[in-house]
């Protein structure tokens, strides 16, 4: 039975409701909603102008109606009186087919049919910055080499354990906080789930470490690379499938190895076939290539994959296994969109399912240090529009994510690429200034 919003509202001293929704590009939109017009919201749902965000509508498209999820309720552990819940889109009483909590849903049901239960946990990572955006927040973060700097980690306990604080609270098991590789980087996680809890904490988790910073006076950015020099932001995913019941790992065989089942080598398999299409909604953005072709940073590696490999517990590839009956793909970044980022995994790892996918060899070198050596492996799009073209080509993927979505994806982002190209750098000013 669906949950009253209204009844959940009195009972929490809920106020008001923050209806979102998440567009392509990966932006939350959201109206502020008063605890007395909630009921009406959750049977009619909160109306926008789908053109005025990023979806492939016009201003002649009927009215966008967010319905709110009660299931995703969460409220606010910074100001109790707002909570937020995720939301489907619809238009004319029909799911909106190009909406990315739409096509992870869809995507789900697909697995379902099979029996399949799919969990992913993500590793986030973000920078805090200043709220200028272009210097990291503390001045006295300058180690080359701070992964794990335990000064620099106390010097944002302000910020970070509030932010962990929160996720106690809400349930989300939170258990481990860092310092990450490059200055001003920090990495935290929580327990994995259900693709579609995972999907809708990772919105608010960007969400809450966004509000939490300006709290405290600083910016916290998901930016792929905003430091030429340091190391990216990374979103790692850990995947397993599990079966419909969600109790037995379906991707765990204890004889085999690396404890992988053929099933789940098959999901592998289909990660590994359609990376060089899938990189367009994992890695979705001009500045996210900037992070996948990057050299060498000042830590002395990138931790970012550039080539189509897999591994055992190796974090030089662009897939390893860590451990027995999961896998983690480790080429996502921080721009990927919560949603679209499972919904793509998923897609990519059935379909491998269905043709008996094969991931190829295992490789056991170090990809930083041996990488060149490998001559069959293929290379990570060297730009967004790449990445936008090889998708394109993938009829297999387009059709498991949706052909509207895929569609509405592809044009909206070439139309962003083009945008950049339209731009004047200053790099060019300073390189061919004199020609």
């Amino acid at each position: 039975m669906t949950q009253d919003l209204a009844s959940l509202a009195r009972e929490r001293g809920v106020r008001y409701f923050m209806i979102s929704y998440t567009d392509l590009f990966g932006y939350q939109r959201a109206k502020l909603v008063p605890t007395q017009a909630i009921a009406d919201m959750q049977k009619d749902g909160a109306g926008f102008a789908g053109f005025a965000t990023w979806l492939d509508l016009t201003p002649a498209h009927p009215d966008l109606f967010a319905m709110p999820d009660p299931s995703s309720f969460i409220q606010l552990p910074w100001k109790r009186d707002v909570a937020w819940v995720a939301a489907d889109l619809v238009m004319e009483e029909k799911p909106v087919a190009q909406a990315p909590r739409v096509v992870l849903k869809k995507v789900m049901s697909d697995a379902a049919k099979e029996g399949l239960f799919v969990k992913t946990g993500v590793e986030c990572e973000f920078f805090l910055t200043k709220p200028c955006g272009s210097m990291i927040s503390d001045d006295a973060d300058r180690a080359t080499k701070s992964c794990y700097d335990q000064q620099a980690l106390m010097r944002r306990y302000d910020v970070i354990a509030e932010i962990c604080d929160a996720m106690l609270e809400l349930g989300w098991g939170p258990y481990q906080n860092d310092h990450e590789d490059a200055n001003g980087q920090f990495e935290m996680n929580w327990n994995f789930d259900d693709s579609l809890i995972t999907a809708d904490r990772h919105a608010f988790f960007k969400f809450m470490a966004k509000s939490i910073a300006e709290k405290h006076g600083l910016r916290a950015t998901f930016m792929p690379k905003p430091f030429m020099g340091l190391t990216g932001t990374g979103c790692h995913a850990h995947i397993s499938v599990w079966d419909q019941a969600g109790k037995v790992n379906m991707f765990y065989d204890p004889t085999e190895e690396l404890g992988l089942s053929s099933q789940g080598y098959n999901f592998l398999g289909g990660i590994m076939r359609h990376a060089e299409s899938l990189s367009a909604i994992t890695n979705p953005t001009v500045n996210s290539y900037k992070r996948i072709n990057a050299p060498r940073t000042v830590s002395g590696a990138t931790w970012a994959p550039n080539t189509v490999t897999w591994t055992g517990n190796n974090r030089t590839h662009m897939v390893r296994v860590p451990g027995k009956g999961r896998f983690e793909l480790r080429l996502p970044d921080g721009a990927a969109n919560p949603y679209l980022l499972q919904a793509v995994i998923i897609a990519a790892g059935l379909n491998g399912i269905h043709k008996n996918a094969d991931p190829g060899k295992r490789l056991d070198i170090d990809m930083y240090q041996l990488g060149h050596t490998v001559k069959d492996a293929p290379r990570l799009p060297l730009n967004l529009l790449d990445a936008l073209r090889n998708f394109e080509k993938d009829v297999e993927l387009k059709q498991m994510l949706g052909e509207e979505f895929a569609s509405a994806y592809i044009k909206l982002k070439t139309t962003e690429w083009n945008a950049y190209t339209s731009h004047l750098t200053e790099w060019e000013r300073e390189n061919t200034l004199d020609i």
